[in-house]
C-alpha cells in the first residue's frame, strides 16, 4: 500500500464537513466549479489534486497551505513528519523509547541483530536505511530497527513477539532476560 495515499486517506477521514467545504473553496482557482461541486470527501478532493498535479508525493506545498488555512496544525505536523521521514506514523502508534525489553535486547544482542529483525518481518530496505543513518553504531542500528518494527506493528507490537523471535534465532539467553 502506498504510504502517501494512506496518509491522505487518514487526513480525509479526520476532516469535518466544514473543513472539507473550506478546502473546496480554497481550491476554486485550481479546480473547475463542476468538479468541485461533485466532491463529497477529502479522498475525492485529494484525487483531483493529484491528477491535476497540484500536489505530488514530492511537492506538498499546496496541501500544506490548505491545512494551514483550515487551521489543522495536527495534520500539517503529520505531513511534515511524513515528508521528513518518508513514513506514516499516527500519534497513537508512537513508540516508547524507554521500553525496557528493547534496552535488554540492545544490551545483549550483537552482530546477529539483522537475523532477529528479519524474524520480526522488517524489510531489508528499512534495515539498510537504518544502517546508512547509523553506519558505525551497531547498538543504535538495532535500537532503531526495533523502533521501526514497533512503529510498523503499532499496537500489535507485543513483547511476546520479541521473545518468540529471539527464541527463533536461538537467542534463548536474551529471551530469558527479556521475560524477567
Amino acid at each position: 500500500m502506498d504510504p502517501f495515499l494512506s496518509l491522505l486517506h487518514s487526513f480525509s477521514s479526520s476532516l469535518t464537513d466544514r473543513e472539507l467545504s473550506d478546502m473546496k473553496f480554497l481550491c476554486r482557482h485550481k479546480i473547475g466549479k463542476r468538479k468541485l461541486e461533485a466532491v463529497q470527501s477529502g479522498d475525492e478532493l485529494f484525487t483531483i489534486l493529484l491528477e491535476q498535479q497540484n500536489m505530488t508525493r514530492e511537492d506538498v506545498a499546496f496541501l500544506e497551505e490548505l491545512l494551514r488555512n483550515i487551521k489543522r496544525e495536527d495534520l500539517l505536523s503529520r505531513l511534515t513528519q511524513f515528508m521528513d521521514e518518508g513514513e506514516v506514523m499516527s500519534p497513537e502508534n508512537q513508540p516508547d523509547p524507554h521500553e525496557k525489553p528493547m534496552e535488554v535486547i540492545c544490551d545483549n544482542v550483537g552482530r546477529d541483530w539483522k537475523m532477529l529483525i528479519r524474524k520480526l518481518d522488517v524489510s531489508d530496505v528499512r534495515m539498510d536505511r537504518i544502517v546508512a543513518a547509523n553506519p558505525r553504531d551497531l547498538r543504535e542500528q538495532l535500537l532503531q530497527s526495533l523502533r521501526e518494527w514497533q512503529r510498523w506493528r503499532g499496537r500489535d507490537a507485543k513483547v511476546a513477539d520479541l521473545i518468540r523471535a529471539l527464541r527463533g534465532c536461538n537467542m534463548n539467553l536474551v529471551a530469558d532476560k527479556v521475560e524477567q
